[in-house]
């Protein structure tokens, strides 16, 4: 797989559980969208991240890249504390100046 570099640092830093480190992978001004939610910038970004730590403890295994336009669509196997793990879901990035600039999470 070829994976951007930029996501190969938020799959480390999610691995660890490193919310700092995931926030980081982010510009200022980015934007999350996950379960109907939408988390902007990088510290509501971390602060989301850990909570999701906390309560579900999640791990990510990259399974497929894709690319359509602009987006980076990654495919991967999500497992944690949750009823119904692992699940699927896809992580489509758009990616700026080496940074996430949006991130939407879908099933």
């Amino acid at each position: 797989m070829n994976v951007p570099d930029i996501i190969l640092d938020l799959l480390e830093a999610q691995k660890n559980f490193d919310s700092k480190a995931y926030a980081a992978c982010f510009l200022e001004t980015a934007l999350v969208y996950d379960e109907n939610e939408t988390h902007t910038g990088q510290e509501e970004i971390m602060k989301w991240n850990e909570k999701t730590n906390e309560t579900y403890q999640t791990q990510l295994e990259a399974l497929e890249i894709s690319t359509n336009n602009t987006t980076n669509i990654l495919t991967t196997r999500v497992s944690g504390t949750f009823e119904g793990s692992p699940i699927v879901l896809k992580y489509h990035f758009e990616l700026k100046d080496e940074k996430i600039n949006s991130l939407k999470i879908t099933g």
